[in-house]
């Protein structure tokens, strides 16, 4: 009585909820690489090699420990490239007599699977997920008939269950739930950040690596600076590494951006936390701990806390509780189309450049240059939410769909009428200026909202308020913005439309340029495309998870 237990990529976790009760003597647990599940969208380089890895590196540790495991390679010629094929192909194979899954991350993913008992004529388990801090369940309880899901308060009910920097039932550590407003300081100058720990590939990793150079050769990004953990023994020395030598000042420069600096003080944990190598709580009782041991200020501790127990799982919380229809919203009307800097990093716009360009390269960029530049670049320009989301997707090492959706769709995008937020994160270049120092070597002025050289931020900034001002007249959150745009002399808003809309139009033609004087070749930069585009991720995605 064979059962089958099948592992996912992004469920290399020993505690994973299919593999209890496991028994070597009978049990084969399947492990499939799947050509599906890393072309419904063409995935950064950089993510393939991540969870590929992992997954090898897992299958060899469930091997010592005496456990059989079918391992379907990416280019075993048997493979049949998707996950209900190998589940299918594999059961058939070992004479199954039932199949164990633990729940998948992705909305699609779950599809698929209720699918497999049809097609296998076996039994099928699908057990939850426990490696989360709040069951999907806590949370469609917390959600009950709130009129407003706010972030803020689901999570002060984490902080009480868990006891994580709590001094009481009801009292958090400081006498405070959050110390947000501490940790909006740019970078100081001269400061330099420690790099964090790298992993050079092993051999493993760089039979992966080639594998991704030659199937995958026209997808974004690049493998050069691959150094992600791969196995959970390093993902535990990286977040090890992080409270050590980057956590004390963490809160302090958490929303800073700088030239040069692509990581400053963040964890770089998210990669390998949603791909199973390192578990949630381990990573927010080791902050704790540093803070108790003195080692690292509250500010700090409870900002990279609130990142995991409050916004990884009430992201996740709002995905499972608004999909699939939550995909397809699209509250601000936002239609036009993803401009090719997006995907070239070929922009004057030199916080664009950075953020694009670091994504390329490093498949990582932190979280304020994922919301208020490039995802505030594609609010303000409304750019079609579903573009966004897959190129989000596409570009990042730590993209899933339950954590990349909410954040991109609802967080940067605002195209689900406030779901998730209260007000759109719209910020003129002021924002930018004011938390990083791309203004200073930029080609645009951002004192200029303007004539020749203004900064696209503000004149975008200024005609997303003025399009939007009726739907956004009774927030209270958007008062200030709405009475500025008020007082303001008509020509000069009037101007900052008419410039908004010759930038909008060049961005969807190529034939314009955005700043007036500017050389053809110049304005290419910002608006035209090359002759090829990069396929674009399709909008309905086909199963097939691996």
């Amino acid at each position: 009585m064979t059962i089958l237990r099948v592992v996912l990529g992004d469920q290399c976790s020993r505690g994973l909820s299919a593999l209890e009760g496991l028994d070597p003597a009978r049990d084969v647990l399947l492990m499939a690489e799947v050509r599906s599940e890393c072309t419904y969208v063409k995935h950064h380089k950089q993510k393939i090699a991540l969870v590929l890895s992992a997954m090898r590196h897992f299958a060899a540790e469930l091997r010592e420990e005496g456990i059989t495991v079918s391992y379907s390679a990416l280019d075993d010629a048997a493979n049949s490239q998707t996950l209900a094929g190998e589940v299918a192909r594999i059961a058939t194979k070992v004479g199954a007599s039932r199949i164990i899954v633990t729940q998948p991350g992705e909305w699609r993913v779950l599809e698929d699977m209720r699918g497999w008992e049809r097609a296998t004529g076996l039994p099928v388990e699908i057990r939850e997920d426990g490696r989360f801090i709040c069951p999907i369940d806590r949370f469609r309880a917390w959600a009950g008939d709130r009129k407003q899901l706010r972030m803020e308060f689901f999570y002060r009910e984490m902080r009480r269950e868990t006891g994580l920097l709590m001094e009481g039932p009801d009292e958090p550590t400081g006498g405070a739930w959050n110390f947000d407003a501490e940790n909006r300081k740019p970078l100081d100058p001269g400061v330099r950040p420690p790099r964090p720990r790298r992993f050079a590939p092993d051999a493993v990793t760089k039979q992966v690596m080639a594998l991704v150079e030659r199937e995958f050769p026209d997808h974004f990004g690049t493998l050069e600076a691959f150094a992600w953990p791969v196995t959970a023994a390093q993902a535990e020395a990286a977040l090890a590494d992080f409270v050590t030598h980057r956590l004390a000042r963490f809160g302090d420069f958490q929303d800073a951006m700088a030239e040069g600096e692509p990581t400053l003080f963040h964890a770089l944990v998210a990669a390998a936390m949603n791909c199973g190598l390192l578990d949630p709580m381990e990573a927010c009782r080791a902050a704790e701990a540093a803070y108790r041991k003195g080692h690292a200020p509250l500010n700090a501790v409870e900002g990279f806390i609130r990142q995991i127990l409050g916004w990884r799982e009430y992201v996740r919380g709002i995905y499972w509780l608004r999909m699939p229809a939550y995909r397809d919203t699209n509250a601000l009307g936002a239609t036009r189309k993803l401009p090719w800097f997006y995907w070239s990093g070929e922009t004057r716009m030199a916080c664009l450049r950075a953020a694009i360009t670091q994504t390329r390269d490093l498949a990582y960029a932190h979280h304020i240059q994922r919301l208020m530049v490039t995802g505030n670049f594609a609010l303000l320009a409304g750019i079609d939410p579903a573009e966004v989301n897959d190129w989000y997707m596409v570009v990042y090492a730590d993209a899933y769909e339950w954590v990349e959706l909410p954040n991109t769709h609802g967080m940067a995008l605002h195209a689900d009428g406030g779901v998730m937020a209260s007000k759109p994160y719209a910020a003129s270049g002021a924002y930018i200026n004011r938390m990083s120092d791309h203004c200073r070597g930029c080609a645009y002025d951002v004192k200029k909202a303007t004539g020749k050289g203004a900064c696209p931020f503000n004149f975008l900034y200024w005609d997303f308020v003025s399009r939007h001002a009726e739907r956004f007249g009774r927030n209270p959150r958007m008062a200030m913005p709405i009475r500025t745009l008020m007082k303001m002399a008509p020509e000069k808003v009037a101007a900052m439309k008419q410039e908004a809309a010759a930038f909008l139009a060049g961005l969807e033609s190529g034939a314009a340029t955005p700043d007036p004087g500017a050389s053809a070749r110049q304005g290419s930069l910002d608006i035209a495309p090359p002759p090829t585009a990069p396929s674009r991720a399709p909008r309905r995605r086909a199963p097939g998870p691996g």
